[in-house]
């Protein structure tokens, strides 16, 4: 279950990965097979060369992008992978506003 993002940010992050960009859409989440993780950050982009390019830079597999929403291919990050990527890619809104600092 996905909350705590609004369309403005959702339609933005489409239209950043529509446009070839590697866009990050981060969001509360809750899944019982994850039940460390209270966040979930989407990297997404329509090329998917791209996409599994720069997923390489982070040792990530082409079989780990989630193929099942159509247009926007995209990996899910969460935990320390997630807090790491979001600071490398200079994120720092995302990580603020979902206390992903490792601040508790």
């Amino acid at each position: 279950m996905a909350f705590g993002v609004k369309r403005a940010e959702l339609e933005a992050w489409k239209k950043r990965a529509d446009s070839g960009e590697i866009a990050f859409l981060t969001h509360y989440w809750l899944d019982d097979r994850f039940p460390d993780s209270k966040t979930v950050t989407k990297a997404a982009c329509a090329d998917i060369a791209k996409l599994e390019a720069w997923g390489a830079t982070y040792g990530f597999k082409p079989e780990w992008i989630d193929r099942r929403h159509g247009a926007y291919p995209h990996y899910d990050l969460f935990g320390d992978i997630q807090r790491t990527v979001l600071k490398k890619e200079g994120e720092w809104d995302q990580l603020e506003r979902f206390h992903l600092n490792g601040d508790k």
